[in-house]
């Protein structure tokens, strides 16, 4: 008898998933992309879990108040952590949805936690803020819509994002907000026999550092080990306001591969270069590239970048970082360094009248001239800074775990939110 052959989605080229497989003793069967028409083989189903069915089981959706629309939501205190998935088997994840109280509270966006294992792994594979996990930043929420993420109205979120697991997959929320968090959501998932080998586990990485160290750069995701592809990032800046009224973003992301130590494999050329604008960043939200967030006046952004067209693997280790480097001239500069701002150039664009400009790396010369000198140029000049960055890594990975760092706190989550973003923004929720 001949062969035949099923196909079933896997957005945008997430997951390599073209090994042949073995599905319910039926044929080889492969697992890509399929038309829209195409039917399933029989141990392939569909589950859709919500408070209505929390278990996704066949036949038993909407248990309560006979039928009528009865448990819609979850009440979840402070301090409780309630599971919205737990399932055993093999299947992917396909979307999730999620609205309540977080759409409409900063706080419970920072505080909330929501977090993914894989198989049973005693270590989540996805630990972050729920806001920041859904792609945007400090407790914030816009309109945007992209490949992975989106909130059309600005008062839910919904991701895009394929998730296998092979035995089981459990999600929990966990409210350390100060208030009762209400959550209506929905998980939309593909049961079937049996995963392809190359199928990855999905990661997701956060962390915040209030003052990053001058000269150094940020960590958007440390040394992860393994086989993978860094699927990018979502990035959260809070200006010193002793830099108020400089462009913070000349900083180079960096991706360090497969054994990179000093220098990384793939550097890009700015920060709102990396994230495909240019010349300052306004708000913006395209298919794989944008910014919800453009505060120059508080010096506040909060902006995204994901490699889907681009894919960036990596076969055993990567990390990623962006440099804390921003851009004035001399006059402001030497303002804000009589205003207590550390302030090192390092680059400037030199025009000459009758001559070619050239770039001046201040650090490889012998005897650079100091911010003070009068021979120092006035021209445009980068310089390191420092600032409150935060930011979300996203990541796949052959493995359930990862040998990251857990979770920050609460208290550093939302340390200074209030006062220096929510307050600024004024935020009428």
């Amino acid at each position: 008898m001949k062969k035949t052959s099923f196909e079933i989605i896997i957005l945008s080229g997430l997951l390599l998933c073209n090994s042949a497989i073995q599905l319910s003793g039926q044929e080889q069967k492969s697992f890509v992309k399929p038309p829209l028409f195409q039917s399933a083989p029989a141990d392939v189903k569909s589950i859709w879990v919500s408070p209505e069915n929390p278990n996704g089981e066949k036949g038993k959706g909407g248990l309560t108040n006979k039928g009528a629309k009865g448990n819609a939501f979850y009440i979840i205190s402070p301090g409780e952590t309630k599971a919205i998935l737990d399932i055993k088997g093999s299947g992917i994840i396909n979307r999730m949805w999620l609205s309540g109280t977080i759409g409409k509270n900063a706080e419970q966006r920072r505080a909330v936690r929501i977090d993914m294992y894989w198989d049973g792994a005693k270590k989540p594979a996805v630990s972050a803020p729920i806001g920041d996990f859904f792609g945007i930043a400090h407790g914030l929420i816009a309109r945007y819509d992209n490949e992975l993420f989106s909130s059309p109205e600005a008062r839910s979120f919904n991701f895009t994002i394929q998730m296998p697991y092979r035995k089981a997959a459990y999600i929990t929320v966990t409210n350390e907000s100060t208030t009762e968090l209400l959550l209506w959501y929905d998980i939309n998932l593909t049961k079937m026999d049996k995963l392809p080998d190359d199928a990855l586990y999905f990661h997701a990485f956060w962390n915040r550092d209030i003052k990053t160290t001058f000269g150094d750069d940020y960590v958007i995701l440390p040394k992860v080990e393994g086989n993978g592809r860094f699927i990018g990032t979502n990035i959260g800046v809070i200006g010193d306001s002793l830099y108020n009224g400089t462009w913070f973003g000349e900083g180079e992301v960096k991706i360090f591969l497969d054994g990179d130590d000093k220098l990384p494999s793939m550097v890009g050329t700015g920060t709102e270069d990396y994230i495909g604008t240019g010349y300052g960043q306004g708000e913006f939200a395209c298919r794989y590239y944008g910014s919800p967030v453009s505060s120059k006046e508080t010096d506040v952004y909060a902006f995204y970048r994901y490699h889907i067209v681009d894919p960036v693997y990596f076969h055993q280790d990567c990390k990623v970082t962006i440099q804390q480097i921003g851009h004035s001239t001399k006059n402001f500069m030497l303002k804000m360094k009589d205003k207590g701002a550390e302030i090192i150039p390092v680059w400037i664009f030199d025009r000459q009248d009758g001559e070619k400009s050239t770039h001046r790396c201040l650090l490889d010369e012998v005897n650079p001239p100091k911010l003070e000198d009068e021979s120092f140029p006035v021209n445009p000049t980068n310089y390191f800074r420092s600032d409150d960055v935060s930011a979300t890594a996203y990541f796949y990975l052959n493995k359930p775990e990862n040998n990251l760092a857990e979770l920050p706190s609460v208290e550093l989550r939302l340390k200074d939110l209030k006062k220096r973003v929510w307050d600024k923004l004024e935020l009428k929720e």
